[in-house]
Formats: C-alpha cells, structure tokens, sequence
C-alpha cells in the first residue's frame, strides 16, 4: 500500500551564494582549483546546522548558516529555507560583524506602512513564496564587506500531525556548495516513550549515510544527527560540488499502552488521543469523478489507475457507488452496493470504460450522491453501524447547471445536514481551490490538492488510505464542567487509523489537583468511552524537571493549535463572526510572535550603510484567487516615489511623498511576470478576481478587467486641492469654494428609495448616483426623520465598469464579470488608469486616471441603535479631468461659480446668523452653520463652516431638486 508522505517538517537548506555570473554547480577538479576548499567565487560558507527540537510534538527548529567573505570587494550572501506551509515562522536574526539586526512579526498592515517608508527610496523583498507541494522558501539577501562575516538564523514552529501511524520530520537538503561544519540534528522528547525512530536519505548511498548517520532512542527520548564531512559532500572524491541535494526523512512513533496521554505544564494542558486495535467502522462510500473534457489524457488514466488500486483495498462490509459528471450526471448503479467478490469486478470493468467528455456539472453530481446515501440509511440498505463519506475529484469550476459556488455550497451544506463529511480533491491548479476547500470544511471535511504529475494516482490512493479505516464516529472529548477554559475542537465526526486527535487548553483554576478527560465515540459494535485521569502537581513536576525541553511548550503547541483552528473556521464566517476570529487569531498571532496570514515579519538589513527592510508574509493555498487576508499583499510593479505630475495616493485617500509596491507571491502561484495587468489584491470573493492580467499567466475571459487600456491611461494622479465637494450625514451636501475661503452647504429631503443623480459626465462617461434610506422606525414627527445615503452607483460607461457600494458589501462588474468585497477586507484593483482600494471598515478610494479620485466613507452605527441604519458618505477629491459639460447634485458645482454674502444679521437661533446670499442670479436668505467632514476620522470628523442655502438648496442648485431624481443606480 502507497504511503502518503507530509511535511512534519520540511527544510530545503540552500544556504549559498546568489553571485551574478556564477554557475550553480562547480565540477572542477581538486588539483585544478585554487581557492581553499569551500570557497566559492572569495565567499566561504562555512557553517550550516538544523536543530530540530521536538516536544510532545511540536516541533521548534532553528536555522542557522555561516558565511565569510574572503574577496576584496563585497560580495552578495543569500540565505534560502524552505519550511513547511503548516509552519508558523517565529523569528529571523541577521547578525554581520557582530551586530545583529532582528525581525519583528505585526500585523500586516502595520508591517506593510513600515516597509514602505523603508524602502521608498531602493529595492523591495518578499522573503516567503510558495515553492512546490508542500513548502513555503524563506529567501533574505545580503551584501558583506571584503573580509566580514554573516549570520542567518531562522526559526520556526508546528505540530506534527500523525499519517498512517507515523510522525514524519521531511527535510528538502540542498546547499549549494561544500560546507565545512554541515549538521542536522534532532532531539525528540515524548513522554509516552518512543517506539521507532529511523531516518533516510535519497541523495546518498546507505553505506555512506550510515558512516555520516547517528541516531538512538531510549525511553522517553531520541537523537538523530546527520554530520556528512567534505569529503562525504563531494558528488564524487575530485569534486567541488556537492551531492547533497534530495531528501532526508525522519519518522517516529511513540509506545501506545494507552489510547490517550495528557500532558500539563503552567496551567496549559493537551490530550492526545489515538487508541490502536478496534474494529473498523463499515463505511458507505460514493465516489463523485469528474469525467469532463478537461480530464483527458493523463489526469483522467491516472484517475482510473488510482480507483482500480483503490476498488483492491476496500473490505467486503463496505457499500459503494461510482457518480460521474460531465455535462449530465451518470451512476454505476442506482443505489449503494456491497462491495462484494462479484460487485467489485463489475466495478473495476466499469471504471475502465470510464470515459472524458463535456462540461462540468458539480452541484447535481453532488446532490446526486448526497441524496443516494440519505435514502440508503432512511430505507436501511446499509448496516446501522457504519458511517457515510462522500469522496469528489474535479479538475475545473462548474460551468453548467447551477455554477454559483456560494449556491453550490449552500445545497451541499443543507443536503448532507451534517450527517457526515464531504472529501474535496482538486485535480492541478485550473480550479477554484478556495470554494472546495469551504465546502469541505462546512462538512467536516478537508480538501487535498492533487498535483499534476507523474505520482498523481499515488497521491489519490494515499489521501484513500488515510480515510479507509474509520474507527469511531461522533467523537466527542469532554472535561469537568467549568474546569477549562479556551477549548480547541473538541469534536470529531470520524477518527481514523493511523491519525490522532488533538485538544488542547487552559485550566480555569491553578490550584487544581486532579485532571480527568473522557472521549466518548460510536465504534463498529458498540459506543465506547476512553477516559484519562491524572495528577496535576505530580506531571507538571515530572515535566519541569526535563531540563532538554522547552517549558513553555504546551502553551506555544495551544497557540498554534487555536491560531490554526480560527483560521480555518474564518474561511466560511461572514459579518461580525468573521470579525471575531479574525480578532483573536490576530491576538495570538502577536501575542507568540507567529508569522501567519494575519500578520508579517519585518527584517531589516544593511545595504549601502543605510538600512533596508524586507517583509515576510505567509502565503496561502490555492491559486490566485486565493484569500491573503486581512492586508494588502504587494504588486508585482515598482512605481516610482514620485513623478513630474506628483504622488500616487496611498490606499487611505491620503497623499504620501513616495508609494511603492512590490513584487509578491500571492496565493501560493508562481511570481508573476511583467510590469503591465490588473491584479485583486488581500481578501476577495467571486469569481471575476482569480487570475492575473495583462502581463500575468492565465486566461483572461474570467478576469474582472481586461488587460486593455482605459482612456485615463496614467497611474500617477496630480495633488488635487482641498476636497471641495461631498455628501454625508442627513444628506449635508458641502461645496467648498477655495478661491472663497468658505464653503456653501444644503440637505436634500426626499423619501427612502430615492434615487438622486449626484455626478454625470456624458465626455468620460462617468456617472454617481446615491439611493436614499430612512429611520427603521418613523418617528411621530415626520418632520424630524433623518435619511441618509445607503447605496453608491458609479460607473464609466467607456470601460463598461460599474462598483455598487452598500454598508455590507462592495461589488465590482466589469462587463458581466463580477466580483465581491466585504467591508471587513483590505483589498487593492488597478490597472493603468484605474484604481479601486478598500480599507477595512473605513473607506474606499476610487480612481480614473490622473484627475478624478473619489472616496465613500463607512458610517457603523451602535449595533443596538434602535433606529438608525448604517450609511455612506461620498467625497470628491479630485475632478479636474472631468469635462465642463458635467451636472449632477454636485457635479455642476465641478466648474467655477461666484457668490456674494452680505447683510448678515441674528437669526431664529442666537448661534446661527442669517445673511442674504446672492448666487447664479438668485437672492437667498441663508443660515450661518456647520457640517462634517468625516475622511480623516469617521467617528467624530472635522468641522466645516459652511452657509446653509434652505428648501433644497433651491436657488442655488439648477432646476429644482426632484429634477434629479432618477429611477435606479445605473
């Protein structure tokens, strides 16, 4: 049976030299050379060591690489790992002729406003990238001085899950070139003592590993340490190069006397669970593949190579089926089958007459099957005792039937009804990984990405082993009432052989004696119950007093265990929820100095005696569209800190003295290419934003924006004067007259639902238009009711471009594209002359060109405000560019008008003056007052003294104002 292997930890150590010119690999002869041994090109790297220390565990490994630089002139050291995407980085020192320069994790938007002031003069760094299957490769760069040394120390952390009855440390090994001092070291402490513990490597012979290899374990303890000399390095004895360069593997297990161990240290404890010899649960599994044209060729043999494999491995007391989807939805058979002798040969010839063709039909498929296992447990075809999976492979998105994925998951999650997990495999990189992985996380289960490639059929039959032997289901884990507090996942639909269950969390009272767990589940004959009791004073003086590990580690393992589990249920959370976890994983993550999608690490380093700073992000699953969530991710183009026309407006709205963004992996995809293209940036939804453009790889048809150039063609918009222009509040419609010093102000009093024309540019084709809302409850004087903006409509008409904003949400079209936004996402959209920037329950910025900006405002109400709504405010920043030919509410104030004030005298109310106001031809009585302007701060704003121009603003608008009303937003 194929064996799936996992990244317990994954190290690809290419501690070397990035010199230009300098070819990667050096086969030159002893006799020949006429460097010291090395030294490559005056850089001598001439220490490399992983220290792996592994508790219960969880895993702390430190990095840590050497180099001196024995040219005359400086020369450039790059220090490259590459670490698990499970892991959590949790610190980076770079130390150069003794002193230390360190890294400091914040939250992204924070990390992101210190990098670019760092480095708005030079060049940037993005050090972590998504590199192959399972890793992530820290990358950091550095100039040494002729004669001066450098170190590099990173250090990261995980838990090691367990796999097909193992725990697994894989190490990708490939410096890149011969290290005098090269070690990998790792120390295991378990404190239910260690079983087996072996180690290989696939670069090296078993004869030469052996001579280069220790490892023992004893007790509760092992060692394994790999020290290879020179000589043991060279790819051959008259060598230069190095033939480290594959695969080394650790794997270990520990004694299972009994199914549970529970471990306490400084008022944290875990409970680790995995009972071994019970019965396996009969399953009844339907199979949903993908038979659509896109899985000709290799993917769909290798499909089928996989099922036949897999049809050899399942028991005679499971029930199955086989639905296939193109086009349509086709089944073996009409309801589950046993997998009886006779059954499963039927099977096997109808999987090799498995055929591609069509479209991509998930939702019915799914339905399908779902539907088929509900009635055979209804109409009890299949054993009482067994338990339900359902296993779906596809390589694409729905594209026929219903194709919406937020529909799709919403059928899916109300069929199955939590009745039992759904299994998503997403076959290469042509799919919207996301919307799998949510589906299957909603339903108690995970997705797996398949890769495209020559073992593909062994990675199907790998994720298959792992789900074939179901020992329990409804895995419940329960503690004394009130005796823990801030409690991991604590129930599990399935535990399967082979794997192990993990809960970890605080005790409420630190005077506790004794600790008592219980984990209750349903097995094949009957429900069992496994409960642990301990004694609290006895293990934590046991634990403290090994002085090999570190103290706080059940802790740390909590964090990372918490961190990891509100991050996964943030994936299908909305609103406040979402909010909420996002919170508090952002706490934690600061809180023990973790690297996750939260948050970033800041490294600065020396270069050209000044100094420069990096930023390290983690990068997520999935393609493109991936979520990068809260903060901005960077785009793959420098711009310039300034240009003759002036400075690029930041995210914010605000003007700073230089912008920069750099080149960055977003979403686990390779770097992308080219300088000209759109890409959607942080936290995004739909389906129009999940490709690059323009100068990107990938199809443009599912792009929210063609590559194409706008008529606003440059990025770099001029310093527009004060904001003259806005509405906000009840609605307060403000113009600001500069060349005045003063400003005129009127309401508009319509009812809700009105729709009002606030901006129309029939040259640019630009229009705005704001719908009305009202008070929940009218109050008794009519009169007194305040209304508000609600809803924005602004669209250009020439790029076939329209954004619908609402307090909730933002959504994009381009043409019939669509794309969706959250004002709880920070989220950038440009192309050459357009720019649309959401920050994170503030604001939005919209660009056209060098010469119309626009900002809309987020107005949140107390949550149990009885009567008022949420609403928008809408600020014209700049519109020199737009035509004379514009009107609108505050459109035809865009162009230059005069007004006199004169004759001002006490009013009704003592505070507010009246004065005659002669504009546009008309003598007005206007009020002395002021207004808010709310785009530096939304909840207490700026004040603005401004003339109240009464009835509509009547007299001073053109027309009346109910010639402004129009029927809808666009």
């Amino acid at each position: 049976m194929a064996s799936a292997r996992w990244p317990c930890l994954i190290l690809a150590l290419l501690s070397g030299v990035a010199v230009s010119g300098f070819p990667r690999r050096l086969c030159r002869l002893l006799g020949k050379r006429s460097l010291p041994e090395g030294v490559v090109d005056g850089i001598e790297v001439y220490s490399t060591k992983v220290h792996c220390k592994v508790t219960s565990r969880f895993a702390h490994n430190v990095v840590t690489t050497g180099a001196v630089n024995h040219a005359d002139t400086a020369k450039e050291v790059s220090f490259d790992v590459e670490l698990p995407k499970t892991a959590f980085i949790t610190n980076f020192t770079l130390t150069i002729d003794g002193v230390t320069y360190p890294g400091n994790v914040k939250e992204k938007e924070v990390a992101k406003k210190q990098y670019e002031k760092a480095v708005s003069q030079g060049k940037t760094a993005g050090l972590v990238k998504a590199s192959g299957r399972k890793l992530e490769k820290f990358t950091v760069s550095v100039n040494v001085a002729a004669g001066s040394k450098v170190t590099f120390e990173l250090a990261y952390e995980e838990l090691l899950k367990r796999h097909n009855g193992k725990y697994e440390m894989y190490l990708k090994v490939q410096p890149k070139q011969l290290v005098k001092h090269f070690e990998i070291t790792a120390d295991i402490f378990e404190p239910q003592g260690i079983r087996t513990l072996d180690a290989e490597a696939s670069f090296i012979t078993n004869d030469l590993l052996s001579s280069a290899l220790t490892k023992s374990f004893s007790g509760k303890k092992g060692h394994v340490s790999f020290k290879p000399s020179l000589d043991q390095q060279r790819s051959c004895p008259t060598c230069m190069d190095s033939l480290l360069k594959g695969d080394f593997i650790i794997t270990y297990d520990m004694n299972r006397e009994s199914p549970a161990n529970v471990q306490i240290v400084n008022g944290y404890f875990v409970h680790f669970f995995a009972p071994q010899g019970l019965p396996v649960v009969p399953k009844n599994v339907i199979f949903v593949i993908d038979v659509s044209g896109s899985m000709h060729g290799r993917k769909m043999e290798q499909t089928k190579d996989a099922l036949l494999k897999i049809l050899e491995d399942v028991k005679e007391d499971d029930y199955l089926n086989f639905i296939l989807f193109s086009g349509g939805v086709t089944t073996w058979k009409d309801t589950l089958v046993q997998a009886t002798p006779e059954n499963i040969q039927e099977a096997r010839k109808f999987v090799m007459n498995i055929r591609d063709q069509g479209m991509t039909n998930i939702n019915d498929a799914l339905l399908r099957g779902i539907s088929m296992l509900n009635k055979a447990r209804e109409e009890y075809r299949v054993p009482e005792r067994s338990t339900s999976i359902v296993i779906m492979l596809t390589d694409g998105d729905a594209n026929v039937g219903e194709s919406r994925p937020e529909k799709i998951q919403e059928n899916v999650r109300n069929a199955i009804d939590g009745k039992f997990p759904l299994y998503n495999l997403g076959f290469g990189n042509n799919l919207n990984y996301n919307f799998l992985e949510r589906m299957a996380l909603e339903n108690h289960g995970l997705a797996r990405r398949i890769y495209e490639d020559s073992d593909a059929n062994l990675q199907l039959q790998g994720f298959y082993e792992e789900v074939a032997n179901p020992l329990l289901t409804d895995v419940e884990v329960e503690y004394p009432k009130n005796a823990i507090l801030d409690l991991t996942r604590n129930s599990y639909q399935h535990f399967y052989d082979g794997s192990e269950i993990v809960v970890a969390g605080r005790l409420a009272a630190e005077d506790m004696n004794s600790f008592k767990a219980d984990v209750k589940g349903h097995g094949a004959i009957n429900d069992l119950t496994f409960t642990e009791e301990v004694d609290v004073k006895e293990m934590e003086k046991a634990l403290k007093e090994r002085d090999y590990i570190f103290g706080n580690y059940i802790e740390r393992l909590w964090a990372y265990l918490t961190i990891e589990q509100l991050l996964e249920r943030r994936k299908n959370a909305h609103g406040e929820e979402k909010e909420n976890l996002t919170a508090q994983a952002l706490d934690l993550s600061l809180k023990y100095h973790f690297v996750t999608p939260l948050t970033s690490m800041v490294v600065t380093k020396p270069e050209d005696n000044e100094n420069k700073t990096a930023i390290a992000d983690k990068p997520g699953e999935g393609p493109v569209d991936a979520e990068v969530i809260p903060s901005m991710a960077y785009l793959s183009e420098y711009v310039p800190a300034a240009t003759e026309r002036g400075p690029v407006p930041s995210p914010s709205g605000v003007f700073p003295e230089s912008a920069l963004w750099d080149r960055q992996m977003v979403g686990g995809s390779e770097e992308m290419r080219g300088s000209v293209g759109l890409r959607a940036l942080g936290s995004r939804k739909g389906r129009g934003m999940n490709r690059t453009l323009g100068g990107g790889p990938g199809p443009s048809p599912a792009c929210l924006f063609s590559s194409a150039l706008s008529p606003f063609a440059s990025t770099a918009n001029s310093r527009p004067p004060q904001t003259p222009y806005y509405v906000d509040g009840d609605p307060h419609f403000i113009i600001q007259v500069p060349e005045k010093d003063d400003a005129i102000c009127f309401n508009i009093d319509e009812d809700p639902g009105t729709v009002l024309r606030l901006i129309q540019d029939p040259v640019t084709g630009l229009t705005v238009n704001g719908q009305i809302i009202g008070e929940e409850r009218s109050s008794l004087d009519s009169q007194t009711r305040k209304t508000y903006f609600g809803k924005l409509g602004i669209a250009n008409a020439q790029m076939d471009f329209q954004i619908e904003v609402t307090p909730e949400t933002i959504t994009l079209w381009h043409g019939a594209a669509q794309s969706t936004f959250s004002w709880l996402d920070t989220v950038m959209v440009t192309q050459d002359g357009l720019s649309v920037t959401i920050n994170r329950k503030k604001n939005m910025v919209v660009s056209f060109g060098d010469g119309v900006t626009f900002v809309v405002v987020l107005h949140q109400v107390w949550k149990k405000q009885p009567i008022h709504h949420d609403f928008l405010g809408f600020y014209v920043v700049d519109s020199h560019r737009m035509s004379a030919q514009t009107h609108g509410l505050l459109g035809q104030f865009f162009h230059p008008f005069d007004f006199k004030v004169s004759d001002v005298h006490p009013g009704s109310d003592p505070t507010k003056p009246d004065a005659t106001m002669v504009v546009k031809n008309h003598r007005l009585t206007v009020t002395r007052g002021s207004q808010k302007d709310y785009r530096k701060d939304v909840s207490v704003g700026t004040n603005v003294a401004c003339w109240f121009v009464h009835n509509n603003g009547q007299g001073l608008i053109d027309g009346v104002h109910s010639d402004y009303i129009v029927p809808n937003l666009f």
